[in-house]
Formats: structure tokens, C-alpha cells, sequence
């Protein structure tokens, strides 16, 4: 039960009141909105370079989700794990939006699967900064990825406040996806992820197959779930002039370029493009002069075993020539990759929504796209891109080829890919978090403390 008894039986009388475009919460007769969250990345920093390491489109996730959700006035507290001894305990990421680095276990050397050893550690960094305010300074607790979940569990419990989660990616669908050779997720992690899906009273899921995969694999509940899409930032990702993000990139202006971006990893899959078009060249040859394919990321996870395998791989097929690796880039540079790219190219075996495909996208580049996860969503087939079954390189060279030979098809999508993407700006995604936690705030038996301690009352 919860610790702040009188706290609890305030909050219980709450109910939704609309207001002009606001989302307000009736607490005793008076309107409030929530005030202030407190969002958990235990793993990865938002303050980190997306596309090395463990930081990917949840890193972009959370950033842009903050920065939208203190313009609806909700201030938000990101905790994350301090990685080094030269990081200050606080840093502004914008206004409304501070980042708290918190120590548990050594600064560096510690990877993903180490961190589940420095939980209690993080967990008393969180519950110590909480207890330096009056109770109430956090309206409700908002975590991130699994390793988040468990924190923020106990946190919310603690403060009585409601606990709201997004899974970002999910163990049991990552295991019955598996590349060939990469490492199944833990029993640890499973359990893990179960225990957070019975805690929480909210699970904010990309898409709607998502939902419904967290209700087949894990038991959620429908009064739990609610599907939010990711956004994307439409002030930088927006079409641009091809030819000058070519100059600027050094990209020859008559090149097919077939860009890979984010995570070296097997399941990103860059491996299966560079098959792919080891076969494409196999069947036109006459491409190999003008096909370029940059390669714009680093190792992570799996991938830092081999950093340079891919590289290794492109020297067996013999595409060394045609392949371009070029390490993470901040967003107005690989806004230009987007704008350069004939075709942006994700061979997934699995992705919860596939932020870089909105990109993209938003970028006027039409997406060639594994048929995976939330990709189906994020990339209309034969509208602004191409959907893959499977990930037989076979099939991706036939995929790509039209890309490369057919340059009204590339237009034509990219065209349609910029439309399709507008509709995903970061505003209606914040607004639809925004929504989500007030269905949490005003639910009274929210604040017995989340879905099992519910059951238990």
C-alpha cells in the first residue's frame, strides 16, 4: 500500500475535466494538470549520440517526448545511470526538462547486461533525490525499457503515484525473431518484463500489434493498454535540395545511394542489405559504378563482439568498392544522409515502430523496410516504400532494384513518403502521452499503487 495514506485518499476523488487543448485533472473540486513526471532510462542516456552503443530511437524517443511534453506545461525529470565522473548531477536538456545522472556502479566498463546488478543502487538514487522535496513533487512516474520498469515500480509504489510504461522492445518477441547467431534475451529479462507489465497501470505501446503482443505474451490488460505513435521532429527531418546534400556529403550526384542508418548489430541486420547487394550487382553490373551504400552507425550490443565483421563481410562479397562506413551523426547531418539516399534501407528482424523510417521519410526518401513490428505502420507499402517479407537477400536485391533503375518511382514515393510522415509530429505524440497519464491520475484505484497492488486490494 502506499506510503502517503492522506496523499492517496486526495488523489482518489480525481476526475478528468476538459479545458481549451489542455489536459486538466479535478482534484477536489479545483483544475491542475499534471505537474511534473519522473521518467527512468536507466540504461541509456538521452543526452547521448543515437546510433552507437545502446543508444537508438529510444534515446530520440525520450528527448523529443520530454521537450513536447513541457510545452503542454508537464515538467519532466529524466533519471539515468551517470557514466562518467566528469558529469554533473543535473543539466537542463531544455526548459522543463532536466536530465539527473544518477551513480550506480562504476562509471564505464559496465554494458546492458551488467545493469541489472546496479538496480537497488539506482533505485536508492532515485527514491534519495524524492525524498530531498515535500511529498507530492512527482505526480506520477513514466519508465522507459525493462531495466526502467523494475525502478520505476518500486518508485511509484514508494510515492504513490501511478507507474506508466513503454517497453520500447520486448524479449519474447526479440527471441522468436532471432538472426542466425545472435543471443537470445535472458530468462532474466523475461521475468523482468512480466513483472513490470503486471505492476504498471499504464503500458503505452507504438502500434497497435504491439498492444496486441503485450497482451499475448505477457498478459496485459486492455484497461492498461493504450497505443501512442512515435513521432518525428518535422523542424529537421523535411525535404531538402538532393543535389546539395550530395555536394555537402560528398556523394556523386548520379550515384543510387542505399543507405543503411543506425545500431551495427544482427538485429538491425546491415548484413542482409550488403547481400542484397552483392546479388543486385551480380545481376546488373552495369550499377557498380554509380551504387553507393553508406553504412551511417556504430557497434552495439551484440554487434560489439565483432565491431568489424560487417566491414569483413563486405570484403568476402567483394563490395568494398560500393560500400561506405561513416560512424553516428547528430540530427541536421543525418537529415542530409536522408535527403541524399535514394532509398533508406532497414532489414530488421525486429523493431517496435522504426523511428528512422519516419525520418526518412519526413526527408521525402522512400524506405525499403522489413515487414516487422511497427514498420508496417511507419512505411506505407507501394505508397512510400517497400515492405520485405523476410530476409532472404534474394528477395531484398529484387526489392531494391526498382529504386535504383526506375527514378520516377523514387520520386513518386518520396513525394508520398513526406506527406505520410507529417502526420507524425512529436506534438500529437506528447499529446497522446499526455492523455495517458491523466487516465492514470484520475482512476482511483490507480493509487493503491499500480496493476498488482490493485489485485491485492
Amino acid at each position: 500500500m502506499t506510503q502517503h495514506p492522506v496523499r492517496t485518499a486526495r488523489r482518489a476523488q480525481t476526475t478528468l475535466a476538459p479545458t481549451r487543448g489542455r489536459l486538466q485533472v479535478l482534484v477536489g473540486g479545483r483544475a491542475r494538470r499534471p505537474r511534473r513526471v519522473a521518467m527512468l532510462s536507466v540504461h541509456t542516456s538521452p543526452l547521448h549520440q543515437p546510433g552507437t552503443g545502446d543508444a537508438g530511437g529510444m534515446n530520440v524517443y525520450i528527448v523529443e517526448l520530454a521537450k513536447r511534453l513541457a510545452d503542454l506545461d508537464i515538467e519532466v525529470e529524466v533519471f539515468t545511470r551517470a557514466t562518467s565522473s566528469d558529469l554533473p548531477p543535473t543539466v537542463e536538456l531544455a526548459p522543463g526538462v532536466l536530465v539527473r545522472h544518477v551513480t550506480a556502479g562504476p562509471y564505464e566498463g559496465l554494458i546492458k547486461e551488467d545493469l541489472p546488478a546496479q538496480l537497488c543502487a539506482f533505485t536508492h538514487g532515485v527514491l534519495r533525490t524524492e525524498a530531498g522535496h515535500r511529498p507530492g513533487h512527482y505526480d506520477l512516474v513514466h519508465s522507459h525499457y525493462w531495466l526502467s520498469g523494475q525502478v520505476g515500480w518500486l518508485a511509484a509504489e514508494r510515492w504513490g503515484v501511478p507507474l506508466v510504461h513503454t517497453m520500447h522492445t520486448m524479449g519474447k518477441v526479440k527471441n522468436a525473431a532471432l538472426a542466425e547467431g545472435d543471443t537470445p534475451e535472458p530468462a532474466a529479462r523475461l521475468i523482468g518484463e512480466s513483472q513490470v507489465v503486471e505492476a504498471a497501470d499504464r503500458l503505452i505501446a507504438n502500434t497497435a500489434d504491439e498492444a496486441g503482443e503485450l497482451a499475448q505474451h505477457y498478459g496485459a490488460r486492455p484497461d492498461q493498454l493504450a497505443v501512442v505513435h512515435p513521432g518525428v521532429n518535422l523542424e529537421v527531418f523535411r525535404p531538402g535540395d538532393r543535389a546539395a546534400a550530395r555536394s555537402a556529403l560528398g556523394l556523386p550526384q548520379d550515384a543510387v545511394v542505399l543507405l543503411f542508418a543506425g545500431r551495427i548489430q544482427p538485429l538491425k541486420a546491415p548484413d542482409v542489405l550488403l547481400r542484397a547487394v552483392s546479388v543486385l550487382l551480380d545481376r546488373r553490373p552495369e550499377l557498380r559504378d554509380r551504387l553507393v551504400v553508406p553504412v551511417v552507425g556504430g557497434p552495439s550490443g551484440t554487434g560489439l563482439a565483432e565491431p568489424k565483421s560487417l566491414q569483413k563481410l563486405a570484403a568476402q562479397l567483394g563490395i568494398c568498392d560500393v560500400v561506405r562506413f561513416h560512424p553516428p551523426v547528430g540530427q541536421p547531418e543525418l537529415a542530409q544522409w536522408y535527403r541524399a539516399a535514394t532509398a533508406l534501407v532497414m532489414p530488421s528482424y525486429s523493431e517496435s515502430f522504426g523511428l528512422v523510417a519516419l525520418e526518412a521519410q519526413a526527408c521525402g526518401t522512400p524506405v525499403v523496410a522489413a515487414a516487422v513490428g511497427g514498420l508496417p505502420v511507419a512505411v506505407r507499402d507501394g505508397e512510400t516504400g517497400t515492405l520485405v517479407p523476410g530476409h532472404d537477400p534474394q528477395d531484398w536485391a529484387r526489392a531494391l532494384e526498382p529504386y535504383a533503375l526506375q527514378p520516377e518511382l523514387v520520386a513518386r514515393q518520396g513525394e508520398a513518403a513526406a506527406r505520410h510522415a507529417a502526420r507524425f509530429g512529436w506534438g500529437a505524440a506528447a499529446g497522446g502521452t499526455a492523455e495517458v497519464y491523466a487516465g492514470a491520475l484520475v482512476r482511483p484505484d490507480a493509487w493503491l499503487g499500480g496493476g498488482t497492488r490493485r489485485r491485492r486490494a
